[in-house]
């Protein structure tokens, strides 16, 4: 009898010390996890780390590309695009004025009463959508159809619109796919972006292809300017502000807008603009330099996406990718280290699933168990119970990315600021029209830009430099730069 107590002493004991020793290595298996987990969000922010000795350099790297894309076409990765805007608004501007914006599978149609000073005094719009067979039919089905809503818009025009007798209408036209610009208003595109594809119209003149289509509908409408919604945001800062010399769009894509004087662009041959300006498109999105702090994460990015080696800076700063990248990371950290259990949440593994307003609302959470976190693991990557611990490394790594982000965002716009020499103590006050969602909606992301630029350029210098939203460069924007490129200014300042 003693020695089956004995045994069953003995193996109760040893099942004690095993259940023991399940609980040591499951701790130690934690343990470790977590050592990992920490180690590669170090790894990451070191590779992500933008001291102000590296973001000055990128501003300095900026502005060499920018010279050099401004002395001939193919110059440099930034296309520094001659806009053939020579006049933005001055807030003087009355009249009736339509903006036309096209962008993707809606097209929106806007009217605006300009009343001089008095700033805008009424506008209207609606938006249309296109049908899926006109993205991939025949240019004449796509204009016909857009001039034949343009023609309804007229038609239901209300009386407090007043467009004078004798007057044709004028239109801005924002064509948001690549154009080659050959004058203020006219362009041939250069390929479909955005699910459209029209072969026919490759190559072609899309001014004079929607001019066409009106004609044919009835619409007595010339087409004053074609426009890129950044430099549509230009002209809408301007038209608020006399002193907005530069455009910024933080949205979807990244791009930037500013006035150059005409001389200082070599490859420039036409006569010189009256007003001794000219708007340059810089397509900053493509700008690259060894002083970026690239990852591997944007390194695959780039390589899968569907322009590798294309838009290296846009891919590092804009609402498109900042979502992906965040998913990049997670993947990689659940792969290796096991940040969310064994194995790897399936939905994780596919691209673009997180997108950047889901990141935004994670890193703006609050509450004191980072709920919104937990449930948009939840909802979008289908990652239930997550832990407090789990979710502040989420926290973290939106920060990494956005902050990174938002730091390159102020570098460019301080390699613009230096190009015209409005980075020193003399420099006369500059406005910066911003627009796009990204600045808009996550507020870390555009609090941080702006912080960022104040310190690379110092206090005394940012006492100077003023930061205000321009909204719907597309719209308004494309409206008023009609009304500075109208066919009547002549007749009206004579």
């Amino acid at each position: 009898m003693g020695k089956v107590a004995v045994g069953v002493a003995v193996i109760g004991a040893a099942t004690v010390c095993a259940a023991a020793a399940l609980v040591v290595r499951h701790r130690m298996r934690i343990s470790s996890r977590w050592s990992k987990v920490a180690e590669m969000i170090k790894e990451l922010e070191e590779k992500c780390a933008t001291p102000n000795a590296k973001l000055k350099q990128i501003a300095d790297a900026m502005t060499v590309e920018m010279h050099a894309g401004l002395a001939s076409e193919g110059g440099s990765k930034l296309k520094m695009l001659i806009s053939y805007v020579d006049n933005l608004p001055t807030g003087d501007e009355e009249g009736v004025y339509y903006a036309l914006d096209l962008g993707g599978t809606n097209f929106r149609v806007l009217r605006v009463q300009l009343a001089g000073k008095s700033g805008i005094k009424s506008q209207e719009f609606t938006e249309v959508s296109i049908p899926p067979e006109l993205m991939v039919g025949t240019s004449q089905a796509l204009f016909d159809y857009i001039a034949a809503e343009l023609a309804k818009f007229v038609a239901d025009e209300s009386d407090k619109f007043h467009l004078p007798s004798g007057r044709q209408r004028e239109l801005g036209f924002t064509f948001s796919f690549p154009v080659m610009q050959l004058s203020v208003a006219s362009g041939d595109l250069m390929r479909w972006t955005k699910g459209f594809s029209i072969d026919d119209m490759v190559g072609q003149d899309v001014v004079a292809e929607l001019t066409q289509a009106m004609k044919r509908k009835g619409v007595d409408m010339r087409v004053s300017a074609l426009v890129n919604d950044t430099v549509g945001t230009l002209a809408g800062g301007r038209y608020d502000n006399k002193d907005v010399a530069i455009a910024v769009i933080l949205g979807t894509g990244s791009n930037a807008a500013y006035v150059e004087r005409a001389q200082a662009i070599p490859k420039w041959h036409g006569s010189p603009p009256k007003s001794g300006e000219m708007v340059i498109n810089m397509e900053w999105g493509n700008f690259r330099s060894s002083h970026l702090p690239l990852t591997e994460y944007d390194n695959t990015l780039d390589a899968e996406s569907l322009n590798p080696s294309e838009q290296i800076f846009e891919k590092m700063i804009s609402g498109m990718y900042l979502g992906e990248l965040l998913r990049r990371v997670l993947y990689r950290m659940a792969d290796e280290a096991a940040l969310f259990g064994d194995t790897v949440p399936p939905k994780l593994k596919t691209p673009y699933v997180l997108r950047t307003p889901e990141m935004s609302a994670m890193h703006h959470d609050t509450s004191m168990d980072l709920r919104v976190v937990g449930n948009k693991l939840k909802d979008i990557l289908e990652i239930s119970n997550t832990s407090l611990k789990t979710r502040k490394v989420v926290v973290e790594l939106c920060n990494i990315i956005a902050t990174r982000g938002a730091r390159l965002a102020a570098a460019g716009v301080l390699g613009i600021l230096k190009k015209l020499g409005r980075d020193s103590g003399e420099a006369p006050e500059t406005v910066i029209a911003m627009d796009g969602g990204l600045y808009e909606h996550y507020t870390e992301y555009s609090k941080c830009m702006e912080k960022t630029l104040h310190e690379l350029v110092g206090d005394e210098v940012s006492k100077r430099i003023k930061l205000i939203h321009s909204n719907d460069g597309s719209g308004i924007g494309a409206a008023l730069l009609a009304a500075s490129h109208s066919q009547y200014l002549e007749v009206n300042e004579s």
